[in-house]
């Protein structure tokens, strides 16, 4: 796609449009309400929260998408001067009730699909839908460009689906009944998570008074409340919760925090003040990786005595990814978060899965057999042993000292998208 013309999650100048996925900080970095750069499309949902997030914010600016629908964009060429039109449809990313979406661009450039945070599951119907949509969008071309969420492209992580890993969550709270229940999230996401704790155990969730405007905006109505008396499981901020608060909870009463994520966490030197999302925690790949099938297997890791972590994710595992790929058959990807360490780029794995080669051969005319072709394909194969063997094997990526708030600012840093001409061809 020529240069200048959209950027997703990424709001800096140099754009005649621009997209947003969901509302969570790491793809709203640069936003503000004074912003002003150009129009804004998004979800009918993310549009309703946008007063939320950004008061003040120009609400003239914001385009709203609807699901499974083609909009077409006029632009102008930076290079012709002529106009040239950018077909766009939204499609659910099954991220986060809040909104998120997943975008499909058609145009001279070809297809583009950039993902944002998603996670399509295998036994989901919605997923299904989503699937029969974009295939049915795609009409039987395929991707020429995948930005894709590469957040846990890895083989270690394995975690179960989200109603496996709620049903986890009962039952930690089942196995406590004179315990309060502290629970860590965002700002945004989770609600599906906490709508079923709700229902199955008959109760309200206390949430923060801004986390309770949020819900009722959603439509979650009569499940959460401000009052702790009516409650004893509660939702917080997960900045909030950490060892010093849940030690000091239980001074009054018998309490226990779970943190639902799909990164595994353990303890490695901390204090009282240590905060699960934020510095030093440590994740260990090797030894306390989410391989997890059974939906109701134990996987629920005492980080503390009194608190568990839970695998549930509103992120991909490395299995969905590959089968997402699997079904857009991309000539081109490229994660959209990117990291030294911790993450992947999905070419190492999914390289040969994708229409990546043919394009390279198409490209220069090599032919089936030559030693051009095989060169490539021999150093593709040793890029991913030598990976996987850093992975599995290096003492360096075993144990990897990095935080949730570390994750937090690079995923701030790299999030999102100025589409540059380029990059169709980039491999």
């Amino acid at each position: 796609m020529e240069a200048g013309l959209i950027s997703v999650d990424r709001w800096a100048e140099g754009s005649q449009s621009y997209f947003l996925t969901h509302l969570h900080s790491d793809h709203t970095n640069g936003l503000s309400p004074k912003w002003s750069r150009g129009p804004l499309f998004c979800s009918r949902i993310t549009a309703k929260l946008f007063p939320c997030k950004f008061p003040g914010f120009s609400l003239s600016l914001l385009r709203v998408l609807e699901l499974g629908i083609w909009y077409h964009v006029p632009l102008v060429s930076s290079l012709t001067g002529s106009e040239t039109v950018v077909s766009v449809m939204a499609i659910d990313a099954q991220h986060c009730p809040a909104g998120a979406v997943m975008y499909l661009f058609r145009g001279a450039f070809g297809f583009m699909l950039y993902t944002g945070d998603f996670r399509w599951e295998a036994s989901s119907e919605k997923a299904e839908m989503g699937r029969k949509m974009l295939l049915s969008a795609l009409n039987g071309m395929k991707v020429d460009t995948l930005h894709i969420d590469n957040t846990y492209c890895n083989p270690s992580y394995s975690f179960p689906s989200r109603k496996g890993a709620a049903k986890q969550v009962i039952d930690v709270i089942a196995a406590h009944p004179e315990h309060d229940i502290i629970i860590g999230i965002d700002n945004l996401g989770k609600e599906d998570l906490l709508v079923y704790i709700a229902h199955v155990l008959n109760i309200k969730i206390w949430v923060w008074p801004e986390r309770l405007q949020i819900m009722h905006l959603l439509g979650f109505h009569d499940i959460f409340t401000t009052k702790t008396s009516l409650t004893r499981v509660r939702a917080v901020p997960r900045y909030s919760f950490s060892i010093e608060t849940i030690e000091d909870m239980n001074e009054m009463r018998p309490t226990i925090g779970i943190m639902p994520s799909g990164l595994p966490w353990v303890v490695g030197s901390v204090d009282r003040s240590t905060r699960f999302f934020s510095p030093p925690l440590n994740s260990v790949q090797k030894n306390c990786s989410w391989n997890i099938n059974e939906e109701r297997d134990n996987p629920s890791k005492g980080l503390h005595l009194l608190i568990y972590s839970i695998p549930y994710s509103d992120h991909s595992c490395f299995s969905e990814i590959q089968d997402f790929v699997n079904l857009v058959q991309p000539a081109n990807m490229r994660g959209i978060v990117s990291s030294t360490s911790c993450y992947i780029d999905p070419r190492y794995f999914f390289g040969r899965q994708s229409n990546y080669l043919n394009s390279l051969r198409e490209s220069f005319e090599w032919e089936e057999g030559s030693d051009r072709l095989k060169s490539i394909r021999k150093k593709l194969d040793y890029g991913r042993y030598k990976i996987a063997q850093k992975c599995e094997k290096s003492p360096r990526q075993t144990r990897v000292d990095f935080s949730c708030g570390r994750v937090r600012r690079v995923r701030r840093k790299k999030r999102g998208a100025k589409i540059l001409e380029d990059q169709r061809n980039d491999g």
